[in-house]
């Protein structure tokens, strides 16, 4: 140890310690610019210079090392003449028009003119004249403003390993970027963004500014995570899968759904959407690589090992065994409630089992990670329905709904009830349990979401010859996936989009659909459907069986003894998920409408947190399953890095899909795997880079009064 005065302050500190960061750990402010407790340092700004007793001239404080008995002066006349000129030169050739640049009032060297009192007027000013460059994905790079602190480059190759940035000269003007001011795609970049993060004066920036988004700065730096609906940490889990460590990746998504090896078949991808790597290429196949983790999951980390607190003496029921249901029920029994699920069905799943069809979700692994939660505790009775959720009470200390929404929509136009017209619900349902659903061999869906996707595929699984679905929605805002779209048509589904349903023909049975073509559809500020329609665009389709695939509604009627809304969904206090009786509460699809199966896990996590609130538990269902991840953010450069493209599945053709229930799509295979997880840009890499502190967080210091 050494111990060293800097201003009269005596410090114990390392020896041979970099003396900056021994003075800024300990509350004392020398200005800095180039520094920074991540990077190599450089001491080319001259802003942290010190007087050293003993020593001729003044030293930078970034590359002084400690030494027993050393005495530094930060503030003498000197060191502030030198240091204010030393400011000045660089703000010769800085922009003066702080208020345009998207970091005004978060930069590091505004917040230092402001310490030191320096100003270019004595310095001749002169224009870099570099064209702001905008062409490559997520960052602005404006070297207009770099002050060549060198951050970025000691980011880049240093901290990153990548050593796309170095320094380049052009007309007798230094600046930072790539070889032959290459795009960065074209240089190999990593697109890990360092470079942003250590920028100073947002010379290096990200496009999209956290001050503009309205969210944390971990949320709009890993989009994938916040995305998720069950904020998974999906960068984690990939890497696991980079790394060969399948039962961790899959652990990492236990923390957080039960269904890992549901959301991997038929998960709807709202972290995709938002995936950085989209914006370089092509997303992260993420539901991929969750499906493979889970396919190759032993259950070394979570099996027997999770959370499981001592019995409380406490029930619960949860009427209904969708994915809202039974996960609450999973939660709620690691809390130590005693818990019971209530199904109406010959079996759990909900929509799982009896709506999204057994070739694109097998009943099979349903079935297997419902036993998962049955093996927990949970008591699971099927075949049993509850008209009256408030007589539960007398038996159990809390009640859950979580019935979903088991029944189809009708719109209310012209021939809804003619025989020959079903409902998305009943007819999947039907499918799924192998009753005879009565369709016809000419089929019209209405309807443009996954489920009508799904019913126009059954019935052409049960041998429908000529299937057309039809939509409001033009075709780039329909709200089914793009792979089921593509997939109806290589079955060939005609899809017609941007269409009215004018009328439902026939008398005694259905004939066909009368259409108008659409020129806009939107939705006005009472939420009201708006339709322009295409005048002399008339066109009929013969069919003999239509199906509604326009909507879904909670079969609950007011006789429940629950508040219901709109849909007949039951009324919740937004925040504590109760209904208006007191000791039942409800989740999933039954409370916000028809959603998705992540969006419906997610909301029984947050009902099993408010219910275990509400029994006098502590709300924390939280649990730690995989192991702790070393994050090396030495990624090292990759040839072509940005022009990677996602691995293929493997789906079997045609041919061999359309007339049965088995699955046809197998995911990536094991060859193709690992070069998927290594697309991944590893956004959360930068939250581990420290977030530069700017002299008016340090306590002891007030700014410089200049001799």
């Amino acid at each position: 140890m050494a111990v060293i005065t800097i201003d009269g302050v005596r410090l114990e500190v390392a020896d041979h310690a970099n003396v900056l960061e021994c003075a800024l750990q300990n509350g004392i402010y020398i200005p800095h610019l180039c520094h920074h407790p991540d990077l190599p340092e450089n001491g080319s700004c001259r802003m942290c210079i010190v007087e050293v007793e003993g020593q001729e001239g003044v030293t930078p404080s970034c590359t002084l090392r400690a030494k027993d008995g050393m005495v530094i002066r930060t503030k003498t006349e000197k060191v502030n003449k030198l240091r204010t000129l030393a400011l000045e030169l660089l703000l010769a050739g800085h922009p003066e028009d702080c208020s345009t640049c998207p970091k005004y009032g978060n930069c590091e060297l505004q917040t230092l003119i402001q310490y030191i009192g320096a100003n270019n007027a004595r310095m001749r000013v002169r224009s870099k004249g570099i064209k702001m460059n905008e062409e490559n994905p997520l960052l602005t790079h404006d070297m207009n403003r770099c002050i060549l602190c060198g951050r970025c480059v000691r980011a880049c190759n240093d901290l990153r390993g990548v050593g796309v940035l170095q320094y380049q000269k052009k007309d007798m003007e230094t600046y930072v970027g790539t070889l032959h001011d290459k795009l960065l795609k074209d240089a190999d970049c990593r697109f890990c963004t360092a470079c942003a993060e250590v920028c100073p004066t947002g010379t290096i920036r990200d496009k999209v500014q956290l001050l503009t988004t309205n969210m944390k700065k971990e949320d709009a730096l890993v989009p994938c995570r916040y995305a998720c609906p069950a904020h998974t940490d999906i960068p984690r889990y990939i890497r696991f899968v980079k790394e060969g460590d399948y039962d961790a990746a899959a652990a990492v998504i236990r923390e957080k759904a039960p269904f890992p090896h549901v959301l991997g078949l038929i998960c709807t991808q709202a972290c995709a959407k938002e995936c950085k790597r989209g914006e370089v290429s092509e997303a992260m196949s993420i539901r991929e690589i969750k499906r493979y983790a889970a396919e190759h999951d032993t259950g070394s980390y979570w099996k027997g090992k999770g959370k499981q607190l001592p019995d409380t003496g406490k029930k619960v029921c949860v009427v209904g065994g969708g994915p809202a249901g039974l996960t609450a029920a999973y939660y709620l029994r690691k809390q130590g409630h005693a818990v019971t699920v209530k199904e109406e069905l010959p079996t759990v799943g909900g929509m799982m089992s009896y709506g999204i069809p057994s070739y694109r979700l097998p009943r099979n692994v349903v079935a297997d990670e419902a036993k998962v939660i049955e093996d927990q505790g949970v008591v699971i009775e099927t075949g049993v329905r509850v008209n009256q959720p408030v007589g539960l009470l007398k038996e159990y200390d809390a009640v859950l709904m979580a019935t979903g929404n088991h029944m189809g929509v009708r719109l209310p136009m012209e021939g809804k009830d003619l025989p020959g017209v079903h409902v998305n619900i009943d007819f999947l349902r039907k499918a799924s349990m192998g009753i005879e659903t009565g369709i016809g061999k000419r089929i019209i869906v209405l309807g443009g979401g996954n489920v009508a996707f799904d019913c126009a595929r059954t019935a052409k699984r049960l041998g429908a010859e000529e299937i057309h679905l039809a939509c409001l929605e033009a075709r780039e805002i329909m709200t089914a996936d793009d792979e089921e779209v593509e997939q109806a048509k290589e079955e060939g589904i005609f899809v017609h989009p941007a269409q009215t349903f004018e009328r439902i023909t026939g008398t005694d049975h259905v004939t066909g659909v009368d259409f108008m073509n659409l020129k806009r559809f939107y939705f006005d500020e009472n939420h009201r459907a708006i339709t322009e329609k295409e005048e002399g665009s008339e066109h009929h389709i013969d069919a003999d069986t239509v199906i509604f695939a326009t909507g879904q509604w909670s079969e609950l009627t007011p006789e429940c003894g629950l508040q219901l809304g709109k849909a007949n969904s039951i009324v919740v206090d937004q925040k504590t998920m109760a209904s208006s009786v007191d000791g039942i509460f409800a989740a999933g699809d039954v409370t916000y409408g028809t959603k998705s199966v992540v969006q419906a896990i997610t909301s029984g996590r947050d009902a099993a947190v408010q219910i275990d609130l509400y029994l006098g538990g502590d709300g924390d269902i939280s649990e730690v399953l995989a192991p702790e991840q070393v994050k090396n953010p030495h990624i090292g450069k990759q040839e072509g890095f940005g022009y990677l493209t996602a691995a293929k599945k493997q789906v079997l053709p045609t041919e061999e899909r359309q007339d049965n229930f088995n699955q046809y799509d197998f995911g990536i295979c094991d060859s193709d795997i690992c070069g998927e997880t290594s697309r991944c840009l590893q956004c959360d890499l930068r939250l581990q880079i420290h977030p530069s502190r700017l002299w008016t967080e340090y306590s002891n210091e007030q700014k410089e009064v200049q001799a």
